[in-house]
C-alpha cells in the first residue's frame, strides 16, 4: 500500500473516531526520505526525541546482553527454501484465539507513548486498523483506551484488540479497571506474570529518567497503597513482593471476567502446564527486550521448547528483536501463532505519527510475503522446521 493510501485510511478512521467524540483524529505527518526497512526510522526518531525518552525506549536491563542477543539470535537461524512449487493464491493470514488476521503482526505493549510523539498510543489504533494489525495495548498508555479502541473497533478488517494488565493489589481496582476494559471493546486479557519489579536498567540511571508532568499512565487513576515498611525491612521483599500476583490471582482474573486470558513472560514449560490448567488461553513468549532481566535466553531460545512441551494447539506469541519480514517467517518455522513488533514501530511513531506507524507494519508485510514467495511457502502453514538450515537449534523441536 502506499504512503497517500495508506494517510488517507488513517485519516478516514480519525473522522470516524471524531463523530464518536472519542479523541480527534492524529496528525497526518510527512514520511521521511529514503525509508527502505523499520531500521531507517531510528535516527529520524532519534532527531525528534529528548535523551530522557530515549534511553527509556533503546535501554536493556544491566549490561544489555539479552538485548542483543534477541537480535543476533534471529540473524543466526537460517533459511532452508523449497524451490518449485505453486504458489498462486498465497497469503499472510493466520487464525488466532478463533480469529482469521490478515498477518500475524501486532504491536506490543509500550508503556508512555506520549513520550515519543504528541498523539501518542491514538496512533497506534489508526495505524493498525488502516494495515489490518493487532494492538496489545499497554495498561500504561499516556492516552484513553476508549481513543485507541475507538477505530479499531470501525474497521472490519482490523486485528485483534486486547489489554495487557499488570496486577495491582486492589481488587475494588482491578475489577474497574477490567469493567472498563470489556466496555471500550477488548477481545483478551494479557497479564504480565515476570515483571513485578523493573529491571537494573543503567542507561535509565545515568541518564536520570523521569516522566514529564504532562504524561502519565491516565487509564491507572488512584493512588498505590503504602509500603508501612517496619525498620530494617526490604521494599523490595518485604514491600513490593507480597504484592505481586501469584496462582490466586489468575484464578481471580479468570472468575472475574470472561475474556480469553493469556499470560506474557512464562519461560518455564512446567508454569505454562499449570497456567492451562487454570484455563488460561495462551502465551506471549518473551524477555521485555532485554528490560527486565539480563542473561535471559532470547526469544528464538526460548519459543520451541514451549511449543515442544504444549503441542500444537496452544496460542504463542513471541518478541524480542524482530525487525525484517524473515524474522516473521522464522518465528512462524519456531512455532509461534503471530508476532509483536515493539521499538521499531514507536521510533516510527517518533518519526512520524500514525503514518510512520503504519507504513512500518506494510513494510514489515511486504517483507514476510517476499520471504514467503522466496521461501517456497504459499501460506504461513508451510512454515515449520523444515524451513530452518539443518544444523539450526530450532530443527528439532516438532511444531
Amino acid at each position: 500500500m502506499l504512503a497517500g493510501s495508506t494517510g488517507k485510511h488513517i485519516a478516514s478512521a480519525g473522522r470516524r473516531s471524531a463523530r464518536n467524540t472519542i479523541m480527534t483524529a492524529p496528525r497526518i505527518e510527512k514520511l521521511p526520505d529514503g525509508l527502505a526497512n523499520l531500521a531507517d526510522f531510528e535516527a529520524p526518531a532519534q532527531a525528534r526525541v529528548d535523551a530522557n525518552a530515549w534511553a527509556y525506549l533503546n535501554g536493556g536491563a544491566a549490561d544489555e546482553i539479552t538485548l542483543r542477543a534477541n537480535r543476533a539470535a534471529w540473524d543466526a537461524i537460517q533459511l532452508h527454501p523449497r524451490v518449485l512449487r505453486d504458489l498462486s493464491g498465497g497469503h499472510t493470514r493466520v487464525t488466532l484465539l478463533g480469529r482469521e488476521l490478515l498477518h500475524p503482526i501486532l504491536l506490543a505493549p509500550i508503556a508512555y507513548q506520549r513520550l515519543f510523539h504528541a498523539d501518542g498510543e491514538l496512533a497506534l489504533g489508526h495505524a493498525a486498523a488502516a494495515q489490518g494489525a493487532g494492538i496489545l495495548l499497554s495498561a500504561q498508555a499516556s492516552v484513553p483506551m476508549e481513543a485507541v479502541a475507538a477505530p479499531m473497533l470501525a474497521e472490519p478488517g482490523a486485528g485483534p484488540l486486547w489489554f495487557q494488565l499488570y496486577w495491582r493489589d486492589d481488587h475494588d481496582f482491578m475489577r474497574t479497571l477490567l469493567r472498563r476494559v470489556e466496555a471500550a471493546g477488548f477481545q483478551a486479557l494479557v497479564l504480565t506474570v515476570d515483571a513485578p519489579v523493573h529491571g537494573a536498567r543503567d542507561r535509565e540511571r545515568r541518564i536520570g529518567f523521569k516522566l514529564p508532568e504532562h504524561i502519565r499512565a491516565v487509564n491507572l487513576g488512584g493512588l498505590k497503597k503504602p509500603l508501612n515498611l517496619q525498620p530494617g525491612q526490604s521494599a523490595l521483599f518485604d514491600g513490593l513482593m507480597p504484592r505481586a500476583a501469584t496462582w490466586r490471582e489468575i484464578d481471580w482474573l479468570r472468575s472475574e471476567s470472561k475474556l480469553p486470558l493469556l499470560l506474557k513472560g512464562v519461560t518455564h514449560a512446567d508454569d505454562a502446564r499449570d497456567a492451562l490448567a487454570r484455563g488460561v488461553s495462551g502465551f506471549v513468549v518473551t524477555n521485555h527486550g532485554g528490560r527486565a532481566l539480563d542473561t535471559l535466553p532470547p526469544t528464538t531460545a526460548l519459543l520451541p521448547p514451549l511449543r515442544a512441551a504444549l503441542g500444537p494447539d496452544v496460542p504463542l506469541l513471541v518478541d524480542g528483536g524482530i525487525r525484517r519480514g524473515t524474522d516473521v517467517l522464522k518465528a512462524m518455522a519456531l512455532g509461534a501463532n503471530a508476532v509483536l513488533l515493539g521499538r521499531p514501530y514507536v521510533h516510527a511513531l517518533a518519526a512520524s505519527g500514525a503514518l510512520g506507524v503504519a507504513h512500518a507494519l506494510r513494510l514489515l508485510r511486504d517483507e514476510l510475503e517476499i520471504a514467503m514467495a522466496l521461501s517456497g511457502c504459499k501460506t504461513l502453514a508451510d512454515a515449520g522446521p523444515a524451513l530452518l538450515w539443518p544444523g539450526n537449534f530450532a530443527e528439532r523441536t516438532p511444531r
